[in-house]
Parts: C-alpha cells; sequence; structure tokens
C-alpha cells in the first residue's frame, strides 16, 4: 500500500534533471537499488537522513522536496541538521500554536513519549511526522531541523 504523496514527484524530477539512474541515487545513499525505488515510489517512507542527504547533493531544501514550495534555491545556513535544535524549535511551535504534548501526539497518531523524545532532541522527528505538522501548521521543514534561520 502506497503512503501519502510527500516528495515522489520531486525525487524523480531531481534525478532524471542529472540524468541519473536510481541505482545512481541508490550507491550516493549507500542503500540498495530496490530501497531506493521504494522510497521514491512512496512504497514506504524515506527516512529523514537520506532525503537530507538527496536536499544537500541537488541543493534543494526540504520544503522543495514536500512541494511546500516551488523555489528550488536554496541557501542552507547550517551544514546539518541538529536534533537538540529540532527539539526546541518543536517545542515552541507547539506552545505557540497552543498544544499539549498530548494533543501533538494525538494529530500524529503516536504517543506523548515520543513527542518528549523529539523535544529533548533524543531522537531525529520521524519523516511522516515532519511531513503532517509542517503541511498542517504551514511551517518550514528545513526551519524546524534548523537547516535554516
Amino acid at each position: 500500500m502506497l503512503v501519502n504523496t510527500m516528495y515522489s514527484k520531486r525525487l524523480i524530477e531531481l534525478r532524471e534533471s542529472k540524468n541519473l539512474k536510481q541505482y545512481e541515487v541508490a550507491d550516493l545513499l549507500e542503500i540498495y537499488k530496490g530501497t531506493y525505488n521504494q522510497y521514491e515510489t512512496e512504497y514506504t517512507i524515506m527516512p529523514l537522513k537520506h532525503l537530507i542527504n538527496l536536499c544537500d547533493y541537488f541543493n534543494v531544501s526540504l520544503d522543495y522536496i514536500f512541494s511546500f514550495t516551488d523555489n528550488k534555491q536554496f541557501k542552507k545556513s547550517e551544514k546539518q541538521y541538529k536534533k537538540e535544535l529540532l527539539g526546541e524549535r518543536l517545542k515552541k511551535f507547539r506552545k505557540d500554536n497552543k498544544l499539549t504534548q498530548e494533543r501533538l501526539a494525538d494529530i500524529l497518531n503516536t504517543t506523548h513519549s515520543v513527542i518528549a523524545d523529539y523535544e529533548r532532541g533524543r531522537y531525529l522527528i520521524s519523516t511522516s511526522f515532519l511531513y503532517e505538522i509542517c503541511k498542517r501548521y504551514n511551517i518550514s521543514a528545513d526551519y524546524l531541523l534548523g537547516r535554516i534561520s
């Protein structure tokens, strides 16, 4: 079963713009071609670390990959994401939107302890949770991840 369309069209467009085959992108990510194919077709959700690596390779934002913007130009201020900064920004976003951890967890169909772990910087947020938050609340994925100020 396919997941909700998040990035498939953009990944294909970017790969084809560089005349790359799926196996070549898989090699860049150090994964199997079949695994990359499942990500590109959105049969399974690509982990954020791979999406970020592709953003860096193609020099585009995560917001562009997610189709939140059509602007390909991206000037990131940070080389890599920071789980701790994501945690701080996620907590601030949640409080600015008057959401408890429990309410945000309900929206994302998870537990409040998962949200607490993200806010403490213990884990990198899942791709689907990041996408849902950004789409629903019109906030930049690159901002939440600390890739831009």
